[in-house]
């Protein structure tokens, strides 16, 4: 995570030599081919679909599928650890190309079969195809219990019907993983995978949602009406979509983590640089003492977070990230993010509220973090209840 404290030392030892060079040619590619158009992009509130496209003929978009899929197959998850520390570095945290390439992807690797791999993964790899994920619902966010969305057997296809919100990647999105209620009343968790794809006759977008930040990413509602969803692009089994959900949110929590940590680590960067510059009472802002302080304090914050965050890394490499350790990570990497951001603006005083400075887009940016993917009061539920069940072990013994 190149810290500028104790830990950057061992960045060399951290990665292998191919995972140095690939983080080497990525900052190149995103420096050259994605930092620059960013600021139209956020003007025009999408990224173009060339991202996608660039990032796939470069090998940069999905690295772990099979060579018979298009990728490398190294399954590893610091390769997506670099692009997303190094998609934070460059600013550029509004391109979600680890939703596409580490989210969504994976569904189709783990659920789907042969002739659906084939189908699906290559031109996600080439960035022919976007990809998104719908699970949200107007009254179904955190509770998916609570959808509403109906994907109804009629023998030679599923009928699909209702609406889903605040879905990213919606405007690019050629391929969306739409989880829906198999059969109504049949259980709060019986839900089933379809693949929604554009153009199908009854599917619809709605318009490009405006946010607070975020501003190049497309959020979108999208609707379904009547949708003939052929057998042959249901993921896994129906009925079971829920637990296949729930398989993925520790690492979909993981991804979030890496990234709030990488954009904390990116503003006190940017913040020290600027304390170092700005004057006050005839000194530079970074010789007063409270400046000092509040940032020693972050600074060490910043290095347990991210040798933490390597060790969930580790982790989910090994297949064993549990919910309550993406929990945990999800938590502390992004209300660490928001203290950061904040302190940034505090310490470019009136400049950190002016757009022109990073870091009030940062702020800005940072927001959503403690919400999407399990608002932090859902994460502090699941590390609550565990640590007052029968799966708790105290830790002194």
């Amino acid at each position: 995570m190149e810290a500028s404290g104790s830990i950057a030392t061992t960045t060399q030892q951290r990665y292998s030599e191919d995972q140095l060079a690939f983080r080497e040619a990525y900052r190149n590619f995103i420096n050259e081919e994605i930092a620059p158009h960013m600021a139209q992009w956020r003007k025009d509130g999408i990224v173009d679909r060339s991202a996608f496209k660039k990032a796939g003929d470069m090998g940069f978009l999905m690295i772990w599928p099979d060579e018979k899929y298009g990728g490398f197959g190294d399954t590893d998850f610091k390769y997506e650890q670099i692009i997303i520390e190094e998609t934070a570095r460059a600013g550029c945290i509004d391109w979600f190309n680890s939703l596409h390439s580490r989210l969504v992807g994976p569904y189709f690797q783990k659920l789907g079969n042969e002739e659906q791999k084939m189908r699906f993964l290559p031109p996600a790899v080439a960035g022919d195809k976007v990809l998104a994920v719908a699970m949200s619902e107007p009254d179904a966010g955190s509770d998916l219990s609570g959808m509403r969305t109906t994907l109804e057997d009629k023998g030679d296809y599923f009928l699909l019907n209702g609406n889903k919100t605040y879905i990213s990647n919606g405007i690019n999105g050629d391929l969306i993983v739409t989880a829906a209620k198999a059969v109504p009343g049949e259980g709060r968790h019986a839900m089933t995978l379809c693949v929604v794809e554009s153009g199908m006759e009854g599917f619809s977008r709605g318009k490009n949602l405006e946010k607070i930040g975020l501003k190049a990413q497309d959020t979108a509602e999208l609707f379904f009406d009547n949708v003939k969803i052929p057998k042959e692009n249901i993921l896994g089994e129906p009925g079971k979509g829920f637990s296949y959900l729930m398989t993925g949110l520790a690492e979909e929590r993981l991804i979030v983590a890496c990234q709030s940590a990488a954009c904390a680590r990116h503003a006190f960067n940017i913040t020290r640089e600027f304390v170092m510059e700005r004057k006050a009472f005839g000194k530079s802002i970074s010789d007063f003492q409270n400046t000092q302080f509040k940032m020693a304090e972050m600074d060490a914050e910043l290095d347990m977070l991210e040798a933490y965050i390597d060790q969930c890394v580790d982790l989910n490499n090994l297949g064993t990230l549990t919910a309550n350790a993406g929990a945990k990570v999800k938590l502390l990497a992004t209300e660490l993010e928001g203290r950061m951001v904040d302190l940034g603006v505090q310490l470019h005083g009136g400049a950190g509220y002016m757009s022109e400075y990073e870091i009030s887009r940062m702020f800005a940016d940072a927001r959503v973090s403690r919400i999407y993917a399990g608002s932090s009061e859902i994460m502090k539920l699941i590390i609550g209840r565990e640590i007052f069940s029968d799966k708790y072990k105290s830790r002194l013994d």
